[in-house]
């Protein structure tokens, strides 16, 4: 017999079988779904503390890098020898400052800076691009070796290891070669290097908006890499997304130093003042101050003068991407092509490698 609500009993012949199989599968059914979630959250909870956890794919393993001596400085860091895993690489310390040296909004913004260039960095491969290695936020386990032995660096400081190029800065090379200048094939395979690694970043959206000869890279072949993507972006799809003077001053686009939106053409003008940096192994209006830069190239399109001895399509090529328009400037890609097409057998205008005082042309511009 079955007991009833009310403490007394009810004979089983009067017991509703089907009802109370229905009740039976429905409280079944409502434990197994309870048990199911409680499983699900579970292991949600274990893999989000797994994934919290576990290290980015770009992190280095600290123990198999040693840091070496300085070979650049810069604003917020320096740049040092190393070799992490029997590899010659080049080391990037950024010093975000001891406790109490920096407010927490400076500290924000390079956290930032530095979790961008790694974002952007990590993923390209092209042989006209620095090969990233890795990269390690904060120090822990870091060393560096000096004339007494391996010291731990402060965990204030990070890391960005990519491969070393033993012809450093194409910004140096064109410093040396000032006074007799380059022969033009050397000028046109320079230019194809940076055009075809810029093309590279603009077909995977990224916009450099730091394209400077400083940030060229040279290895021991002279095959010119880019680098340095600190302030390089995925490109926004609404150009009102990007905007702000962003760059080096001589390289900056008009509508960049203007503060108007811009995209992935304010490369493009950078790479036409780099073109004729190469050609000339001279500085772009190096007695203007940023004022008077800024007024000139923006309100009476102040450029820098192209030589009379210049290739015309060399010169065509500079006067395209320079165009204060961004749209009449040419795809990364048109200028690989218009680049490629220009023939470098007769020397194209510029005066024989062998010649000491090269053109007059650039008589001016030397010093005595």
């Amino acid at each position: 017999m079955k007991e009833s609500g009310d403490g007394g009993f009810v004979r089983a012949d009067q017991i509703d079988l089907k009802s109370l199989d229905e009740q039976l599968e429905r409280h079944l059914s409502r434990a197994l779904t309870m048990e199911k979630t409680k499983k699900k959250d579970d292991l949600g909870d274990s893999n989000n503390q797994t994934s919290s956890d576990a290290k980015p794919e770009w992190e280095i393993d600290a123990s198999k890098l040693i840091i070496k001596a300085v070979i650049a400085r810069g604003t917020f860091g320096t740049v040092h020898r190393g070799i992490y895993d029997s590899l010659d690489v080049a080391v990037k310390l950024l010093d975000w400052g001891e406790e109490g040296q920096r407010t927490a909004a400076e500290i924000a913004s390079l956290r930032a800076a530095f979790t961008q260039e790694v974002a952007v960095w990590h993923k390209l491969n092209h042989p006209n691009v620095t090969k990233f290695i890795g990269a390690k936020m904060g120090a822990s386990g870091l060393q560096i070796q000096t004339e007494s032995g391996l010291i731990s660096m402060p965990t204030n400081i990070c890391c960005v290891v990519v491969e070393y190029l033993p012809g450093g800065a194409l910004k140096n090379y064109l410093i040396k070669n000032r006074r007799k200048k380059l022969a033009f094939k050397v000028v046109h395979q320079l230019a194809l290097d940076l055009a075809r690694g810029l093309s590279y970043l603009h077909s995977e959206k990224i916009v450099h908006r730091d394209v400077k000869t400083e940030n060229m890279l040279l290895d021991k072949s002279r095959t010119l890499k880019i680098a340095d993507f600190g302030v390089a972006r995925v490109e926004a799809s609404n150009p009102s997304d990007m905007t702000g003077e962003t760059g080096t001053l001589g390289y900056m686009a008009p509508e960049v130093l203007n503060g108007d939106p811009y995209n992935r053409k304010c490369d493009v003008y950078s790479f036409g003042i780099c073109l004729w940096e190469i050609y000339c192994c001279d500085m772009p209006y190096p007695d203007l101050s940023f004022s008077e830069v800024t007024s000139a190239v923006v309100r009476q399109n102040l450029r820098p003068e192209i030589p009379r001895c210049c290739p015309s399509a060399l010169a065509n090529v500079m006067k395209k991407c320079w165009d204060a328009n961004p749209d009449r400037r040419p795809e990364m890609d048109e200028v690989v092509s218009l680049l490629e097409a220009i023939d470098t057998s007769k020397g194209g205008g510029m005066i024989p490698v062998d010649q000491q005082q090269s053109c007059f042309c650039f008589q001016r511009r030397r010093g005595p």
